[in-house]
């Protein structure tokens, strides 16, 4: 089904630590409804770590789809909340990004916002990277080539919309911009090689930082000693900035072939794991203080044991689960390898309940326990027929399972327990 409708109906993508302190490392659970509702508002979950709260959910769920929906090209995961789920794809036919609301029981189109834009098709088939962040009424989404919304969730009504070239002189990578937009209280902040910061109901710009490189990756949010901070993995290396100002308080450099650092860093404690894909490895850093006293990052270890390409990792009980290229690989936090299964492609997971929920290059979605001594898979089923691409990670929402391949179907399982 062609997504052309949408145009009529708007004007226009580690040291072994316990999963707690992982937890605690990320943003609050704000937003996070009491009781058994559990909602994904952002990228890679509510403490942006890629792990689901949830429990009370089957490993083999039900053998037939609740729905399907054609949502277009691109790679954007899911935002979850109120009953409503938002993503992002691209209409090639008539050339636009679409920002699509769906029901989140049905699949059904609540509503669709369009606007012109580039597929950017280079070295694979185009379309949106980024996914939408909800913050209570509003909905935020950003584009490869730096567009910005602010919408109206409930309506899809255009709030403000803003140019990130013109705005901040961002400049293009490669790729474009896949980093999905971070709400700080009143700010919005935003990788566009600098990081961006604009006041969340108006659009307008506060602050920007000087350019970091090629901005593939999301900022990775926690508390530095008292201070607001994030964690920018970007073309030049990891940065560590104050979020109300942008002000630098570590860097360390990180050069990759093509620039691409695209995986979100892991904060954990006191120090950092990043990790890139193109035989560059993975890396722990200490924020520590050199011999002068001035902050510096401290280098714990560096090898080849993880690659994160596309897809980054999760941390449960002290151990790192993730795409090392093109296998699913278990690390510890001092970079061992514990175990790799191969044949599932270059693919995405997430996880909860101490299960990896992982979406094969096959369109198939697997959950196997997250056990660091040995890969064991508990069910694998075909969700998705079309496109060998899948680099969108799934989504654990109130029981069902939220697939997605490069070619623009969406898939709802239900996972619910029974």
């Amino acid at each position: 089904m062609k997504l052309s409708h949408a145009l009529s109906a708007v004007s226009f993508v580690c040291l072994p630590l316990l999963l707690t302190q992982a937890l605690s490392a990320g943003t609050p659970l704000a937003g996070q409804p009491a009781g058994d509702t559990f909602e994904w508002p952002h990228w890679r979950g509510p403490a942006r770590n890629g792990i689901s709260l949830e429990s009370a959910w089957s490993a083999k769920g039900k053998p037939e789809a609740q729905w399907t929906k054609e949502v277009g090209l691109g790679y954007s995961s899911v935002s979850i909340a109120d009953g409503r789920l938002f993503t992002m794809g691209y209409d090639a036919d008539v050339e636009v990004d679409v920002v699509w609301c769906l029901d989140v029981e049905t699949g059904a189109e609540l509503w669709s916002h369009a606007y012109p834009a580039a597929i950017m098709k280079h070295l694979h088939d185009g379309g949106t990277l980024s996914t939408p962040t909800i913050d209570g009424p509003r909905v935020f989404s950003a584009n490869r080539e730096g567009m910005v919304f602010c919408l109206e969730a409930a309506s899809g009504e255009v709030v403000w919309e803003a140019d990130l070239k013109d705005l901040a002189k961002a400049a293009f990578g490669t790729w474009g911009f896949s980093a999905s937009p971070l709400v700080d209280g009143d700010t919005l902040l935003l990788n566009a090689g600098k990081l961006v910061a604009l006041d969340k109901l108006t659009g307008k710009l506060k602050w920007s930082t000087k350019d970091y490189g090629h901005s593939y990756s999301t900022p990775a949010p926690f508390d530095l000693r008292g201070t607001p901070a994030l964690a920018l993995f970007n073309g030049d290396g990891l940065a560590v900035l104050e979020s109300a100002t942008g002000k630098e308080r570590y860097f360390h450099e990180w050069k990759t072939r093509y620039d691409i650092n695209a995986a979100t860093p892991h904060v954990i404690g006191d120090s950092i794991f990043i990790s890139s894909g193109l035989g560059r490895g993975c890396a722990l850093l200490k924020m520590a203080k050199d011999e002068a006293g001035k902050e510096a990052f401290e280098l714990l270890w560096e090898k080849k044991s993880m690659n994160n390409k596309m897809s980054g990792c999760v941390l449960l009980d002290g151990h790192l689960y993730g795409f090392d290229e093109a296998v699913l690989r278990c690390i510890d936090l001092q970079g061992e390898s514990k175990w790799g299964q191969r044949g599932l492609g270059n693919g995405a997971l997430s996880a909860a309940d101490g299960k990896l929920i992982v979406m094969t290059d096959e369109g198939e979605l697997i959950i196997a326990q997250a056990n660091p001594k040995e890969y064991v898979e508990l069910s694998r089923t075909k969700v998705i027929d079309t496109g060998k691409v899948f680099w969108t990670m799934p989504v654990l929402a109130n029981g069902r399972i939220f697939c997605r391949g490069s070619q623009g179907t969406l898939v709802c399982r239900d996972h619910r327990a029974q």
